[in-house]
């Protein structure tokens, strides 16, 4: 079964929904399963701004206090640690999610899209990395498992991938996508937001059976 999932790394929602799926994977140890990521830009014209964390960032921008904010995303949290996930807004690095993309689909050409995938995640949520810097991306990429040159020429030849993540965008715009995360399985069913792990199971369920 081919599972395509559009998802933006600093997105909260993806990092849940990417745990969820991989706890529904494990109620079918006999199936094989393709994971593709795909590329999705919440906010495509963000502009990097490493000394403001998540809090101040939405504060400013919704017209509110920092503590409101911390409020709003106090459930975030809750619900990411219910899947063992350690969420950080406090440290995370407003950053453009567009040079981390163009790494990502680098990454799919290596086998390694899924452990790119999470290594950002973390670095976003948890570490509070700055996922605009050439430097860190260059570590968390080589620490994921691609090589050093590779990276750097991505990082220094801005139209390297640009257009598979382009792609991405638009072909999610083409099917209705609103949201990420949002799973297609077999290109017949598709699961939009962070559901449930019973219903990653019910609907993976229903295309085995449609084989």
């Amino acid at each position: 079964m081919k599972i395509e999932i559009w998802s933006d790394i600093m997105c909260p929602f993806c990092y849940i929904g990417k745990r969820h799926l991989e706890a529904a994977l494990n109620a079918f140890p006999d199936e094989q399963f393709e994971i593709e990521w795909k590329s999705f830009q919440l906010d495509p014209g963000i502009v990097p701004q490493p000394d403001k964390n998540v809090y101040e960032y939405l504060a400013e921008r919704k017209g509110m206090s920092v503590e409101e904010s911390k409020q709003m995303h106090a459930g975030v949290v809750a619900r990411a640690a219910e899947v063992g996930l350690d969420y950080h807004f406090e440290k995370a690095v407003i950053s453009n999610s567009f040079q981390a993309h163009r790494l990502i689909q680098l990454a799919k050409t290596k086998g390694l899209g899924d452990v790119t995938e999470e290594t950002f995640f973390k670095a976003y949520f948890t570490d509070g990395r700055d996922l605009n810097d050439a430097s860190t991306l260059t570590e968390l990429c080589v620490g994921a498992g691609l090589n050093t040159l590779d990276v750097k020429a991505v990082l220094e030849e801005e139209d390297l991938f640009a257009n598979s993540v382009k792609s991405d965008i638009s072909e999610a715009q083409q099917i209705g996508v609103r949201g990420v995360p949002f799973f297609v399985f077999d290109r017949k069913y598709a699961i939009s937001g962070a559901q449930p792990i019973e219903h990653f199971e019910q609907t993976m369920q229903e295309v085995l059976s449609g084989k």
